[in-house]
Order: structure tokens, then C-alpha cells, then sequence
């Protein structure tokens, strides 16, 4: 495999770098990628403008058309180039997919736009207290009341949802049904009557994730994706869709944390201590370097299937599983080399407590996006062909 860009990515990839450097927002600060919901939106805007939004969607459907390959490049540039996360990630990696997979035309022109644009902000209504790796558990229920569906119940770990307009949301609609055939999935204005949010505050100080209750909120049928109690196999198409080419963006992220984790082994500490001088900490600071090639290796892999055959593979699992692991180690050794420093935080803190953070964000990674256990049976079943483990 030749992993060189052709003439075609080496020009999208040179316009791109010289557009984000001419329109980047300004540093945050060492925790790089914080933003408040306007200038959240505003950056999202701007992406559309340049036709950097939507990249692979359908031309037909407002895209770029653009083949699988330029989007991974978008995704590797803006991680090395720390720019803020898109305020509308899960409508455009998630929702407009599926949406485009499973709608019907009027759907797709209802919603289709407004992702792409920014306007409209989605959140995804997935896990629930009792239903988070065993999914298809979930309880929060949907009654038929002539046009419309009644819901009631609540989910958890829902990014953007104190600031969502709209909800991906799967229901339970037949509680007399196998588990996974029993589900329906909707798209639910946020603004109804009877939908509360509450932010949860993570160890980091921050509310990235968001608890919602629905209390009798109503939803008119023509807001069903795809057909009534069929939302597992709705749903089996957005979680293919938010792993796709995330591969890419977690690599380049990862290796940003890898080149500062290197300065960081060069500086001296307060106590006169260099990190690199000690032969044990070089080795595992080779060793990071080594795992970041792995990821990558395995990236283009995964890429390589995907541009085959146009869908995100479960391949996508094993990026999301090694990117997990191998930050929550190298956040953990970044602080064993910063030493007594790394008790000190803020403005007292080495990089003004970046390590810090780091360390604290990371213990969620083997839990969002898909636990690692659960990962683990992915890979094992989906990609190796392994029987059951139950």
C-alpha cells in the first residue's frame, strides 16, 4: 500500500492547512479546543462556507461528494491543528447519515440542510442509567396516540444536549417484542413541552454530558426514521457512522499529545529533574511513539474498506479501542514525568495543569463512544469471526 497522497489529496490537503491557518479561531490556552456556544456556531458556519461541512454527503443532499479519503485528511488537520471540535459532530457524523440512509424525501429536505449549515444542533438519545453497553435494554418508552407518539423516560451521556436542537432518540413501542425488534427510532424537537436537561459535571469540572427526561412528549409519526419498531437496525446504522473515519481524527489527536509529551520529557522540572535523562522513560516514551504508527497503520487499513464499499466497517472499533487505551497511558506517564509538579493544577501547574487535565478527561475514554469491553467483543465477533461470548 502506497501511503502517500495522490496529486488530488496533496491539493486538498495543502488548500485546507493554508484556510485553517487564515481562519482558526485564537488560542484558548493550553486546554486547546474550548469554545462558548456562540463562537461554537460561528466556527460551524464558517466550515460551511468554505465547503469543508458534510465533505463525503451526497452533492444531491447539499455535500461536497467528496471521495472518503479527503475527509479522513480534514479530520487528521484539524486535530494537528487544534482546532475546536464541530458544534454539529453528531448531526453531521451521525444524524445526516442516517438520515440520508433511512429517510424519506421529506425528511431529508426538512433536516438535511440545517446540519450542514450549523443551524440546527443534534444530540443523541441512545443510553439510558440501565441500558448503556446492553443497549437494546432501554425502557424509556414510546406510546401511539392517534398521529403522534407519547414519550416518557430519560437517557444519560448525551453530548450537546443542554444546547441541542433536535435529538436522535430510540424507543422502546412494543415491550411485548424481542428486546431488539421492539424499538422505534425518532427525531425529537429539544424544545417540546416536557423534555428537561440537566448537565452533568465531570471530574474535570466541565458538563460535556447531559441527563434528559421525557415527560408525555409528543412526537407526530412523520418524525419515525425508517419503520416503526425497526430501530435497532436504524440505529446499527448511526453507531457504524460515529466510528467511520473518527479513527483519523483520535490518531492525529493522539499524536499531537505524543509531541508535547516529548517536549515535556525535555524540560527540566522544579526540582532540577529531566525526564528524558532516564533511560526507562525514554523507552516508554518510545513506546507511545510506536503505538501512535500501529493506530495509524490499522487507520488506512479501515480506510481502505471503507472506500470500497462506500460504509463505515466495524474495523472502526479497533482505532477507537487502541486510541482509548493508549491516551489514558500516555496522560499517566506525562504525569509521572512531571513528578511532584503534577500535584499543582491552573496557573501553579506545569503547561499551566494541561497534564493535568489530560489525565482527568482520559478516564472516560474506555467508557464513551463504546466501553472497551464491549469493543472487545466487536472485534472479536464482527472482525475475527470469533463465536458468541454469550
Amino acid at each position: 500500500m502506497d501511503f502517500r497522497d495522490t496529486s488530488d489529496e496533496a491539493r486538498f490537503r495543502s488548500e485546507l492547512r493554508a484556510w485553517i491557518e487564515a481562519h482558526k479561531p485564537s488560542d484558548k490556552g493550553p486546554i486547546a479546543g474550548r469554545m462558548d456556544e456562540g463562537e461554537s456556531r460561528t466556527w460551524a458556519k464558517e466550515l460551511h462556507a468554505a465547503g469543508y461541512a458534510g465533505l463525503t454527503w451526497p452533492k444531491e443532499f447539499g455535500g461536497g461528494g467528496a471521495p472518503y479519503t479527503h475527509q479522513a485528511i480534514f479530520l487528521e488537520e484539524s486535530a494537528r491543528a487544534e482546532t475546536p471540535e464541530h458544534i454539529g459532530v453528531i448531526g453531521l457524523g451521525m444524524a445526516g447519515p442516517t438520515i440520508i440512509a433511512h429517510g424519506t424525501p421529506e425528511q431529508k429536505q426538512r433536516y438535511l440542510g440545517a446540519i450542514l449549515s450549523g443551524e440546527e444542533v443534534w444530540c443523541q438519545g441512545f443510553s439510558e442509567p440501565g441500558a448503556g453497553s446492553d443497549l437494546a435494554s432501554l425502557n424509556t418508552k414510546a406510546r401511539l396516540d392517534g398521529e403522534e407518539f407519547v414519550v416518557n423516560g430519560q437517557k444519560v451521556w448525551s453530548s450537546f444536549a443542554h444546547i441541542a436542537d433536535w435529538c436522535i432518540l430510540m424507543v422502546r413501542t412494543d415491550s411485548e417484542a424481542p428486546k431488539h425488534k421492539g424499538i422505534t427510532y425518532l427525531l425529537v424537537d429539544m424544545h417540546s413541552p416536557g423534555v428537561e436537561v440537566r448537565p452533568l459535571r465531570q471530574i474535570t469540572g466541565d458538563p460535556e454530558f447531559n441527563e434528559i427526561f421525557f415527560t408525555d412528549v409528543r412526537v407526530p409519526l412523520e418524525n419515525v426514521l425508517g419503520d416503526i419498531h425497526d430501530g435497532w437496525r436504524v440505529a446499527m446504522t448511526t453507531l457504524l457512522h460515529e466510528r467511520g473515519t473518527l479513527g483519523f481524527a483520535l490518531t492525529a489527536r493522539l499524536e499531537v499529545l505524543v509531541r508535547k509529551l516529548i517536549d515535556t520529557a525535555k524540560q527540566r522540572r522544579s526540582d532540577g529533574v529531566v525526564p528524558m535523562d532516564d533511560p526507562i522513560i525514554r523507552d516508554k516514551v518510545a513506546q507511545q511513539w510506536i503505538e501512535l504508527q500501529a493506530l495509524r497503520f490499522t487507520n488506512y487499513r479501515a480506510l481502505t474498506g471503507l472506500v470500497k464499499t462506500g460504509v463505515p466497517g466495524p474495523e472502526g472499533s479497533i482505532a477507537k479501542l487502541h486510541w482509548s487505551e493508549s491516551n489514558q497511558r500516555l496522560s499517566k506517564l506525562a504525569l509521572e514525568m512531571i513528578g511532584p509538579d503534577s500535584q499543582l493544577d491552573d496557573q501553579n501547574g506545569f503547561w499551566n495543569g494541561f497534564w493535568q487535565y489530560q489525565q482527568l478527561r482520559s478516564r472516560g475514554n474506555t467508557i464513551e463512544a463504546g466501553t472497551s469491553e464491549v469493543l472487545r467483543n466487536i472485534i472479536a465477533e464482527r472482525v475475527l469471526g470469533l463465536p458468541r461470548s454469550r
